[in-house]
């Protein structure tokens, strides 16, 4: 009787204790992480950006609509109302790769629209940094700072984040609400998250180290300080943590700095067809023993895909023997490839294995603004996104991202806007966009879709 009395406190003992344990992290390997801190948070710095912004003295609040400013100018503010400029900042974080070149990697959307750029070391140096180039579509900026600000320091090499695996131990490292070299410790908590909609490329490192606002362009290193992520995004009401947080894997990060070092920009690469994932429905009507990988819905004529006979139907399973979990896995992979390169597809088809060669195309899908004309300038378009709103009603190019106080920002455009027609010239993609600007010779007047109204642009 009394060994049942104490187990059964034993047992509510143990169940009340039950949340603290839950909220209660193991503790590191080894006796401290403090060792390994000493080698990493030099390379980790605080990134100050600075953007001028023009406003107006006074003015009519119907000019902040720019159907109503495009055609009721003149009407509603005089030429000679006089304009001021106000500055505006953000803070972020980042990390030191290459030293000896100045290289620092931190966010796309830390840096985005800044004019000035200043990176603080640990030691409080301050050091002007120039933009090297980005990507938007994975949130990846590279900048450099002059090399002799860096002399004698280390940089952090990027390791393999293939090695990683969940359950790993990981340290996030940044400055989040200004408050420098803050340090937190947890675990991976999932690997390859995708279709969060996030940013166009994912393939998000999870975790419950707490990562806030400011950690962006941090580094996510292991307890050995290999650097295998850079801290990007949190879900969390408000934007505060609440054990999910997210980074970019350090193999991604490899791939897009050494184009963005390369060519100022990533030349992504595509294999020209339409797939989705193999869920086990799917697997089981098809024959497939398998239940991940890629499957192929439709081959684009003439691609790298039809060259390299694929068909529908097809199961892609790996590419250059890496394992392909899913579409936005296979996405992100192709993307990553330089055009002309050669892959090696490894395929299910009619419940046989079977192996490809494809070289990669150029995506010719996306184009920047000034590609089109200088007043596009800023300006990023391509195809128009499935959730658009208008995706299923009109036929034209979406404008995907845009910078601030660029020069298409100041005729009014907004991210989301279609180009629908050029000079009344339906177009269906940014070739026919551009085809259609320079036949116009000089003067273009592009027609915008924006919800669901249209107003007319004209380029000169």
């Amino acid at each position: 009787m009394r060994i049942a009395a104490r187990l059964s406190l034993l047992i509510i003992t143990l169940w009340l204790a039950l949340p603290a344990l839950a909220a209660a992290k193991p503790p590191p390997p080894g006796d401290s992480l403090a060792p390994m801190l000493e080698d990493v948070l030099p390379a980790v710095v605080n990134i100050s950006t600075a953007s001028w912004v023009r406003t107006r003295t006074r003015g009519n609040r119907l000019l902040e609509d720019p159907f109503f400013r495009h055609f009721f100018r003149d009407f509603l503010e005089p030429q000679s109302q006089p304009k001021r400029q106000k500055r505006s900042e953000s803070l972020g974080s980042g990390v030191i790769v290459d030293a000896r070149e100045g290289l620092i990697v931190t966010n796309y959307h830390v840096v985005d629209g800044a004019d000035d750029i200043t990176v603080t070391l640990r030691d409080q140096r301050e050091l002007s940094a120039e933009l090297v180039g980005a990507d938007p579509e994975s949130d990846v900026a590279i900048i450099r700072v002059e090399a002799k600000g860096l002399k004698g320091m280390k940089g952090l090499p990027l390791a393999d984040s293939e090695r990683l695996r969940v359950g790993d131990f990981v340290v996030a490292i940044g400055n989040p609400f200004g408050l420098a070299q803050t340090v937190t410790y947890g675990i991976v908590s999932a690997l390859g998250r995708s279709g969060l909609g996030i940013e166009g490329y994912e393939d998000f490192i999870q975790t419950d180290a707490s990562i806030n606002p400011g950690n962006s362009g941090g580094p996510l290193v292991t307890t050995r300080g290999e650097l295998i992520g850079i801290n990007t995004a949190i879900v969390g009401p408000a934007g505060g943590n609440v054990g999910i947080g997210f980074a970019i894997p350090s193999n991604m990060v490899r791939a897009i700095m050494e184009q963005i070092v390369e060519y100022g920009e990533v030349r992504r690469g595509v294999l020209g067809v339409v797939i989705q994932d193999l869920t086990a429905d799917l697997a089981a009507a098809m024959g497939v023993e398998r239940h991940n990988g890629a499957l192929v819905t439709r081959i684009v004529p003439d691609s790298a895909a039809d060259r390299a006979g694929l068909r529908q139907g097809d199961v892609v399973i790996e590419i250059n023997g890496e394992a392909i979990g899913s579409s936005a896995d296979l996405r992100n992979r192709v993307g990553l490839v330089r055009p002309g390169e050669k892959i090696e597809l490894r395929i299910v088809r009619e419940g046989k294995a079977k192996s490809l060669t494809a070289r990669i195309d150029a995506d010719t899908s996306r184009a920047k603004g000034e590609y089109l004309h200088l007043g596009l300038s800023g300006a990023t378009f391509g195809p128009i996104e499935a959730d658009h709103p208008l995706a299923r009603h009109v036929n034209g190019i979406q404008l995907l991202d845009l910078a601030r106080g660029s020069e298409a920002a100041e005729r009014g455009l907004r991210e989301g806007d279609i180009i629908s027609a050029v000079n009344e010239r339906e177009i269906r993609n940014v070739g026919e966009a551009k085809e259609a600007i320079l036949a116009s010779r000089g003067s273009a007047t592009l027609r915008i879709l924006r919800g669901r109204r249209s107003y007319q642009l004209v380029l000169e």
